[in-house]
């Protein structure tokens, strides 16, 4: 017996042993791609010495002879931090992931060989300047330059993702940088699947009530919409639930999640210290490394510093020492589906007003990891790329013997989108700017902008010319083959939507409505928020003059305008009713639900409980006032719809009657309906966080997830990538958490500010931004995440333009020197 002991003593030690070797081994041959940052290299490519300063952040300063020189670098500091990513980037932009993952990504290669996405990129080069044309060149030859390191110097192939997956490294090329732009215009328009749900919903229920679920934003009605089967016969209603996911790694979003963010800006008149102020928090899908990567150009116009996106060489979010600028999304309504009618004698043909027209066709094959090669059929009408019924749902909603097409505005070969970004960094006045953004094609933005001596916004971006008589306004799928139908062009750029030096000193854009103007020239009947422009309304009211601090606590601030509108409504009758209930039971945890949210000021602060009972008492109502209507159709509707619930509880033109239960016998008040949601709603939280009610917290449930794209489901790996943080905000808070809606814990905070800046020309080097993560993608570097807990906690690094403060505290200063 003792000797079987000692044996197992030797085992057990001997695998702890090899464990330790195999460990220390692994970390050695990851750790080989962390970079050094005071290494120097000799690079082709030059005219002259560069300097890439890291200040102890990690954001790179770079400081050249030409231009091209700065681009070079910045490409070389990208590749060196973010190379997987920017592959990633890339792979997704051509339709090319299966490559690497197999099966799993066939369906999202299939979408965007069918967009076409990099040909129109590749397409999109020779209309770029050639100014424009020699920093994507310059660029280009950056990232090469280190790929070449990598390849040379045994650098653990560039990224530890690369030990797991393919290493294969094509060369950048200027198409890269334009396709990424494209996958960017892809992520922020959720117009395609807004159309299809509309006209879903169309055949289950009367205009009426289609007005109730899918309100304009208030002050607008859809009544007298026709309805899909009007305009597009042979169609079967279902109650099955829309679904619009693509499959693994895809780059389009969920319904609800196609974009948000928060600008505003104030005059010097409105600015304490008398200089222009500007903020902005761009808000998209949370990743780990986040999308946005801070850097410095110096240029021979100037410096410019803010956030750009791994892959493209612009500061597309960030200030020079004149000017500032900040992006948000404009719900431009760019997307119109088109279902064209097959030809029955020919199915190669689909009718036009002038008649039968065959499709443009070519093959494409997609390579797949372990599988056979797919060869695709590509097809283009002259509205737009052919899309299966299998995506975006579109086959619920094409008759047989029809096809759906997709125009948008994104699907241009002659794309200057990179041009207007590269003259909106160089721009020293507000005109300069507005002038640049002429040549932006998608993604439609609004531009916030502030100089030395005032602020704008304008809306940059293709606006689709609508005939006036289109039969649907765009708001649903249309015959392709009827004339009306369809976009006619683009509306002049001075169309745009344009607000100049306001009289109030003040701009502000939140996903709100910016113009009420009657369509066609409407811009969009969709748009991303009702409620948070209502707190920033208040906020900004709150006092005469502002300052840098007063912008950083309206940009951070956590209190739900929806809570302190929908709570009072929906609980009317329901605070302070009744005796009080036995400890244990359901009744008692409704009382003490209702107590607290009595005196809670609507603050989701990620240490109270009362966010998770209100979210979870709207989310429960949502859906006992939806579910007996639409059965397995309000899985659709994975968040509460604040104007929805307010028509309902405010009985706008009768919307009460969607509080009775439609196949039970009584008549169900909206009181009954509130306090049935609240007692599930308690109950459910109690079985995950126990029957304290008062222990709760937010935060607990409210976790920004910002997981590796690929490894972050990869058990055990995932708790060395992914970044999991406990978070205050919500989905209707200036500090925008959006959450999931889905799966065990709806409340998982997964899409919001990736990046925040707040300018201030008053003083420009006082002025301060951050990003979500960290800037390097390597798991191993400390830089991978140190910036987060900066984000969480609601602070910011210095923004300074002054090369001494860079170099003062420089984590590494890298000399690029040119090759002999």
């Amino acid at each position: 017996m003792l000797t079987a002991f000692r044996w197992l003593i030797r085992i057990v030690s001997g695998l702890i042993v090899l464990a330790v070797i195999g460990l220390t081994l692994a970390y050695w041959i990851l750790s080989r791609s962390l970079v050094d940052y005071a290494e120097d290299f000799t690079v082709p490519g030059i005219s002259a010495p560069v300097e890439i300063v890291r200040n102890n952040d990690n954001v790179p300063h770079i400081f050249g002879k030409t231009d091209e020189d700065v681009f070079y670098a910045l490409g070389f500091a990208h590749a060196q931090d973010r190379l997987w990513q920017m592959t990633m980037l890339r792979r997704t932009a051509q339709g090319r992931l299966s490559e690497v993952f197999g099966q799993a990504t066939v369906r999202t290669d299939e979408l965007l060989r069918r967009f076409d996405l990099y040909g129109l990129a590749l397409a999109s080069v020779a209309a770029q300047d050639a100014q424009t044309k020699r920093a994507l060149i310059a660029y280009s030859a950056g990232v090469n330059a280190w790929i070449g390191e990598i390849n040379n110097g045994a650098r653990g192939r560039g990224a530890p993702e690369f030990f797991f997956f393919s290493n294969e490294i094509a060369a950048w090329a200027p198409a890269d940088s334009i396709a990424i732009i494209k996958l960017m215009a892809l992520q922020l328009t959720g117009q395609m699947e807004t159309e299809v749900l509309r006209a879903r919903m169309s055949l289950l229920l009367p205009a009426d009530r289609l007005a109730d679920l899918l309100p304009d934003d208030p002050g607008q009605g859809v009544a007298a919409l026709p309805d899909y089967a009007s305009l597009v016969p042979d169609v079967r209603p279902s109650f099955e639930p829309v679904r619009f996911a693509e499959g693994a790694l895809s780059p389009v979003p969920e319904l609800g999640f196609s974009g948000a963010s928060n600008s505003w800006a104030a005059t010097p008149g409105r600015s304490a210290a008398g200089g222009s102020l500007l903020a902005n928090d761009p808000h998209l899908g949370f990743t780990a490394p986040s999308l946005w990567y801070l850097a410095r150009l110096e240029l021979q116009s100037g410096g410019v510093i803010g956030g750009t996106i791994p892959g493209v060489p612009v500061v597309l979010v960030g200030r020079s020492d004149a000017l500032g600028w900040g992006l948000t999304t404009a719900y431009v309504d760019d997307q119109d589906v088109l279902i064209e009618e097959l030809n029955p004698a020919n199915p190669e043909e689909y009718r036009t007003p002038e008649g039968w027209a065959s499709f443009e066709k070519r093959q494409s094959i997609i390579n797949v990891k372990d599988g056979e090669p797919l060869t695709l059929t590509l097809r283009w009408s002259k509205n737009g790329p052919i899309l299966p019924g299998t995506h975006y749902d579109l086959g619920s909603v094409t008759p047989a013997g029809h096809v759906a097409a997709l125009a948008w505005t994104a699907l241009s070969g002659a794309d200057t989108s990179v041009t207007a970004a590269m003259r909106l960094m160089r721009a020293k006045s507000i005109p300069e700017a507005i002038e640049a953004g002429r040549l932006h094609v998608a993604p439609a933005q609004n531009l916030m902008l502030a100089d030395t001596s005032g602020i704008a916004m304008q809306v940059i971006g293709a606006l689709p010319a609508r005939d006036p008589g289109h039969r649907s306004q765009g708001r649903m799928p249309s015959l392709g083959a009827e004339a009306v139908n369809g976009f006619k062009g683009v509306l002049p750029y001075e169309d745009n939507p344009r607000f100049v030096n306001p009289t109030s000193g003040l701009l502000g854009n939140t996903n709100n409505k910016t113009v009420d103007r009657p369509f066609p020239n409407h811009v969009s009947f969709d748009w991303g928020d009702t409620q948070r422009i209502q707190r920033w309304l208040t906020l900004m009211k709150a006092r005469e003059v502002h300052t840098r601090e007063s912008f950083i606590e309206a940009q951070l601030d956590t209190v739900n305008p929806t809570a302190r509108l929908l709570l009072p409504l929906i609980g009317a009758e329901l605070w302070f009713t009744g005796e009080a209930a036995p400890e244990g039971t359901p009744e008692r945890l409704r009382q003490k639900a209702l107590i607290l949210l009595a005196e809670w000021n609507g603050e989701m602060s990620e240490h109270l409980p009362e966010p998770l009972i209100a979210e979870a008492w709207l989310r429960a109502l949502m859906d006992r006032l939806i579910r007996d209507e639409l059965g397995a159709m309000a899985d659709s509707f994975t968040h509460p719809s604040p104007v929805f619930m307010e028509r309902v509880y405010r009985n706008v033109d009768g919307a009460s009657v969607w509080c009775d239960v439609v196949q039970s016998a009584a008549v169900e008040s909206c009181a009954d309906l509130a306090r049935i949601a609240l007692d599930e709603a308690v109950l459910r939280l109690s079985e995950t966080y126990g029957p304290n009610i008062e222990s709760w917290r937010w935060g607990d449930a409210h976790q920004a997830t910002h997981d590796h794209p690929v490894l972050g489901q990869v058990p055990f790996l995932r708790y060395f990538v992914n970044i999991r943080q406990s978070t205050s905000g919500g989905d209707d808070t200036l500090q925008r958490g959006r959450t999931k809606g889905t799966g065990p814990n709806p409340y998982l905070n997964v899409h919001g500010a990736g990046y925040r800046g707040v300018y201030d020309f008053a003083d420009p080097d006082s002025s301060v931004f951050v990003s979500a993560t960290g800037q390097s993608g390597h798991p191993l570097s400390r830089h991978y995440d140190d910036l987060g807990e900066l984000w969480r906690r609601g602070e910011y690094i210095p923004m300074s333009l002054d090369p001494e403060l860079a170099r003062a505290a420089a984590a590494g200063v890298m000399v690029l020197t040119p090759e002999k």
